[in-house]
């Protein structure tokens, strides 16, 4: 069964953009970027809500024909292109570079995902991060922790009825001072 994972870089303080959306803060470095790619080429299918779709389909489908961008990136669009993108949605109406609008029920959707063949699947965006931790869905947590304080902005986490039991499963260090920690959901202790 295939796991379903949330990642995203994240400030000290828990925020995936700024008070005012920006996200220049969270800009990778050449090394968290390769580490990037290398998450995004073991998932086999990107699990967006609208605005992150709407954001990366603005830059990454033609981002390496860019002569002045750099091989990592180059990689990443690549990588970007090729996997399979679930867009659920009830306000878009097309989704475009291999993706599938979805608008039904996010719990049943998941369901019949997990049981295909595949490695994990990444979902991404606040919004629809919320979601499914709510639902129960989300099977591991990994956030990389740049080392800034914002003040406010979008939580990684938004409020919940129930606490979330984690178990540390891998951490890394940057050089950049940014750290990776991995948690694999288990019970609340």
């Amino acid at each position: 069964m295939r796991k379903v994972i949330y990642s995203m870089g994240v400030s000290l303080d828990g925020f995936i953009e700024g008070p005012n959306r920006e996200l220049d803060w969270s800009t990778p470095d050449e090394e968290v970027h390769r580490f990037w790619n290398d998450q995004a080429r073991d998932t086999s299918a990107f699990l967006y809500g609208r605005r992150l779709y709407e954001l990366m389909a603005d830059y990454w489908p033609t981002a390496d024909e860019d002569p002045s961008a750099p091989d990592y990136m180059a990689e990443f669009a690549r990588i970007w292109r090729d996997v399979p993108k679930i867009v659920f949605s009830t306000t878009l109406e097309k989704v475009d570079w291999n993706s599938r609008l979805v608008r039904g029920n996010i719990a049943e959707e998941v369901a019949k995902l997990r049981l295909q063949p595949g490695k994990e699947m990444s979902v991404g965006g606040p919004t629809l991060a919320s979601s499914f931790m709510r639902l129960g869905l989300i099977d591991e947590y990994r956030l990389v922790v740049h080392p800034v304080v914002l003040g406010g902005g979008t939580p990684f986490f938004p409020e919940l009825d129930e606490k979330i039991g984690l178990q540390l499963v891998e951490t890394r260090t940057f050089g950049s001072g940014a750290v990776y920690l991995r948690y694999r959901r288990g019970p609340v202790r």
